[in-house]
């Protein structure tokens, strides 16, 4: 009989679908084709320690048990190792495991990691990044990025809530800094300079969804075509936004066909700045992969082709 290939399972106890009798129950099913070692996230970050050695370690896969922001940490630990990485769904709305194709219900994800043990198959993906940062599906700075930082501030309410939180955390977002004197970006990217108060970057499509309705926001992409896409809105007024909401709810319309925004295919490389005011660069808020990460005055971004391996 051949040995049970090794597991690292990472697993975000705060995750909003995790609970510790649930991951008793998916580490004693695993266990069963796979030697699994479970590590709990103590801290922001904790994942990607973890995972960083998971390649001395001579494990042959690691399995992010979370949301869409462990998984974010679990492949800044992994990019360019080689050690696969599979998702088991734990968060509120598990954009990367839609896109990898893996259930987003943990049951049938754990019963299809479980089929996966005799042949992983694993394969490469691309890599978005900003400022030396990795990102598997989306970063955005600005309304995007604020509307974040809002939510992870009150991550308590996410699990009640539901998706309306984050639309909720929207307005708020927009009507506490964006409506009057927002903070203003110039981007240069594809030869353009564009100037605006938010920008998206994706290195997939969907951006999101709502509910199971994917959320469109920039040009389609996928995560092996070696290039991002990007979009940038101009303008933040109480006349633009309910049509925004509008095309980006319904999937009728596009939003790239707003006039205030302005969109990007084939985008390898983009550079976002602060524009003044009153003489001093003034900070725009960066999210990535759902997660708000800190406030910058210069925002780089690239994509960085296979870096990841995946088992989906």
């Amino acid at each position: 009989m051949d040995p049970k290939l090794r597991m690292l399972l990472i697993v975000n106890p705060k995750a909003t679908t995790v609970s510790n009798r649930l991951k008793n129950l998916i580490v004693y099913a695993l266990r069963a084709r796979y030697e699994v070692d479970a590590v709990d996230t103590e801290d922001r970050n904790h994942a990607t320690e973890l995972t960083a050695d998971a390649a001395g370690e001579r494990y042959d896969l690691v399995v992010a048990f979370g949301g869409d922001g462990t998984i974010n940490e679990a492949a800044n630990g992994l990019a360019g190792s080689g050690v696969p990485l599979s998702v088991l769904p734990g968060g509120c709305t598990n954009v990367v495991c839609r896109m990898l194709g893996i259930p987003t219900d943990v049951v049938d994800a754990s019963e299809h990691l479980l089929a996966l043990a005799d042949e992983l198959q694993p394969r490469p993906i691309d890599l978005g990044r900003v400022n030396g940062r990795y990102f598997v599906a989306s970063a955005g700075v600005g309304l995007d990025a604020d509307t974040t930082r809002w939510v992870d501030q009150r991550s308590h309410l996410k699990q009640r809530a539901g998706p309306l939180f984050f639309s909720y955390a929207a307005l708020m977002s927009f009507y506490g800094k964006y409506l009057g004197r927002p903070p203003r970006l110039e981007v240069a990217t594809n030869g353009d300079l564009v100037r605006g108060v938010t920008a998206v970057v994706q290195n997939s499509d969907p951006f999101t969804y709502f509910n199971d309705r994917p959320v469109r926001v920039c040009p389609p992409t996928a995560l092996d075509d070696g290039c991002l896409s990007m979009s940038v809105l101009e303008r933040a007024s109480q006349r633009d936004m309910p049509v925004l909401a509008w095309k980006l709810l319904t999937n009728r319309g596009s939003v790239s066909d707003h006039p205030q925004v302005r969109s990007f295919a084939n985008v390898y490389s983009a550079t976002i700045k602060a524009l003044s005011a009153n003489g001093e660069p003034r900070p725009f808020p960066l999210q990535v992969d759902g997660d708000f990460i800190a406030e910058y005055t210069e925002a780089t971004f690239d994509i960085c082709p296979a870096a990841l391996t995946v088992v989906a």
